[in-house]
């Protein structure tokens, strides 16, 4: 049986080297990877690690995609927005707050919202990577939502009991 593949978006929160690192290795593993990358998630891969397009980006996690496809953020009929469509769920990373509303709302004006959407209707797994702080009572009330709906919110925030000699 093949492997299902893992659904990974990256919107316009800071934080893109978290999702460049983590479509590094799941193209390095070989994970049929289904990959979206919103308008914004596109401005803070050039503005964080200086990748301006797929090429660059492809080289940047290695250079082995022949496990990755990658999907068009505005084509909301793309395979991932089926529930017929099996996948293993989800990463958003980094995950916007307007990417966490829209998710916690249900309106899915995008692929991204709408393959999110499809992931919690078909209670596959959906991992939100959120990296904004301070958050505010609304941020919070939507996580809860997400959470409350099935998501999993594993905020970007690394923990220091491997004791890491730099923190950069």
């Amino acid at each position: 049986m093949s492997q299902l593949p893992v659904i990974l978006a990256l919107t316009g929160a800071s934080g893109a080297p978290y999702g460049v690192r983590l479509l590094e290795v799941l193209a390095m593993h070989h994970a049929p990877t289904w990959l979206m990358i919103s308008t914004h998630g596109w401005r803070l891969l050039t503005e964080e690690c200086g990748i301006k397009d797929d090429r660059e980006l492809k080289q940047a996690t290695g250079g082995d995609w022949t496990s990755v496809r990658a999907f068009d953020d505005k084509d909301r009929g793309a395979e991932p927005a089926s529930g017929s469509a099996k996948t293993a769920g989800m990463v958003i990373c980094p995950c916007s707050m307007g990417t966490v509303a829209a998710i916690a709302q249900g309106t899915s004006r995008s692929l991204i919202e709408r393959a999110a959407d499809v992931v919690l209707k078909e209670r596959r797994r959906l991992i939100l990577v959120p990296r904004e702080t301070p958050l505010s009572l609304i941020h919070l009330r939507n996580l809860t939502l997400t959470t409350e709906a099935g998501a999993i919110v594993l905020p970007a925030a690394p923990g220091f009991y491997h004791k890491p000699q730099q923190v950069r």
